[in-house]
């Protein structure tokens, strides 16, 4: 087992693919659609790593930010913000609060392992 990842996506082929990919490569990996259901899963489980989206209501929503705030203040996992439309000024605010890394969704997954793999160290 390499670790364990938590991907955070309203939208179910990016959620199949990246959990079948990491699955393959000796992750456990647990996967969310929502806030509120990321926020309960990590109150029960420790994640090494967690990708998330960063709008998952629409493209007006930048939960994903809030989400880099949480796993912050709690201290354990590395958050990689992942999305379609990211702004400069959206990934200075996620750097700010501290994610890792600001991902453009047409990033390789094998790139995006890579750095996964990095962070969990």
């Amino acid at each position: 087992m390499k670790g364990c990842l938590m991907i955070i996506d309203d939208e179910e082929p990016i959620i199949f693919s990246m959990h079948d990919y990491f699955t393959e490569h000796g992750w456990v990996v647990d996967c969310a659609r929502a806030m509120d259901e990321a926020k309960s899963m990590a109150s029960a489980n420790d994640y090494d790593v967690v990708i998330t989206d960063l709008h998952l209501t629409g493209i007006h929503g930048a939960e994903g930010l809030e989400l880099v705030s949480f796993f912050r203040s709690r201290g354990t996992a590395k958050v990689i913000v992942f999305t379609a439309y990211g702004t400069d000024e959206l990934e200075r605010t996620a750097l700010e609060r501290g994610a890792y890394a600001f991902l453009q969704k047409s990033t390789p997954i094998s790139e995006i392992a890579q750095l996964v793999t990095r962070l969990a160290g």
